[in-house]
């Protein structure tokens, strides 16, 4: 079973610039929470307990808020706010742990999940990038059916999604034989890195959300340097598949790209009116806007 998470947290957020100045771009929030809290919901959801953090000095912030604030919950305690103080005290069940490890170097991706190899050990594990919020459809979120697929057929998954044909130029696209239908896997030939328009060997992109073996790790310690001079995981994915089957599992959410601004944007509206609090008034703020 998939218990741990590696969430690549160091990168210092240039699209997202001026905020990320001097505020984690994972700490900006969606409505009235950090993006991070959504991607670390969605681990929990899918069964994940233990949070690895590859992270950066600058990026403190998202540990503490992970960890508990006795100063904080004492005060909401004297002025009996059982509320506010269920709502910080419960951000992680009590089963689920947040640990942290330092990338030094802004080495790339590959890099970032190597860093964690030492708590990883001899585990399965799950990689969420968190620029990404997966927002489900279903009762079942994908990275929960990602694992089950991954248990069956013991083979690495990949979370991929289908974009319009003019914007594969902007994407990684899997190779496939046929696209699958939403919420299954098919076996991969590999990844093309923003192929050119009308070369591209699917519409189907990759979003942010790896189930990978082991091993994978010992094939990173072996990958040279690739892109942007910077290692990567898709070079070491490339290398696990000259010897095990790779599938592409098709999303059946919908992301967010949280890294950029627009992205940013639209989370917050497709998260704003779903809100069981807010949800309801902030239709209303919309519908009086009259937007056109």
């Amino acid at each position: 079973m998939i218990k741990k998470a590696i969430l690549p947290v160091a990168g210092l957020g240039t699209r997202f610039l001026p905020a990320s100045k001097s505020i984690p771009k994972e700490m900006v929030t969606v409505v009235d929470r950090p993006a991070i809290e959504y991607v670390v919901r969605e681990a929990v959801q899918a069964g994940i307990e233990q949070i690895i953090l590859v992270t950066h000095a600058s990026k403190a912030s998202i540990e503490n808020y992970f960890d508990r604030n006795f100063e904080l919950e004492t005060t909401l305690a004297q002025k009996n706010k059982t509320d506010l103080l269920k709502e910080i005290t419960e951000i992680l069940p009590a089963h689920v742990s947040v640990v942290s490890v330092r990338q030094p170097q802004p080495l790339g991706l590959g890099h970032a999940v190597l860093c964690a190899k030492s708590i990883i050990g001899n585990d399965d594990f799950a990689v969420l990038l968190p620029d990404v919020l997966v927002k489900e459809k279903s009762d079942q979120n994908d990275l929960a059916c990602m694992i089950q697929r991954y248990e069956a057929a013991q083979a690495a998954q990949i979370m991929v999604e289908a974009v319009p044909d003019h914007m594969v130029d902007q994407y990684g696209i899997v190779d496939v034989a046929k696209s699958p239908a939403e919420g299954e896997s098919i076996a991969m030939q590999g990844i093309v890195e923003k192929p050119a328009v009308g070369t591209a060997p699917s519409n189907l992109s990759v979003v942010g959300r790896y189930i990978l073996p082991a091993k994978i790790m010992q094939l990173l310690e072996q990958t040279p340097k690739g892109a942007g001079n910077e290692i990567q995981l898709t070079d070491a994915i490339a290398m696990l598949q000259t010897t095990d089957v790779v599938e592409a599992y098709r999303m059946k959410g919908e992301t967010f790209d949280c890294g950029s601004k627009l992205g940013y944007l639209k989370a917050v509206l497709h998260y704003g009116i779903a809100h069981p609090k807010l949800g309801h008034e902030f239709k209303q703020l919309i519908a009086e806007l009259n937007v056109e």
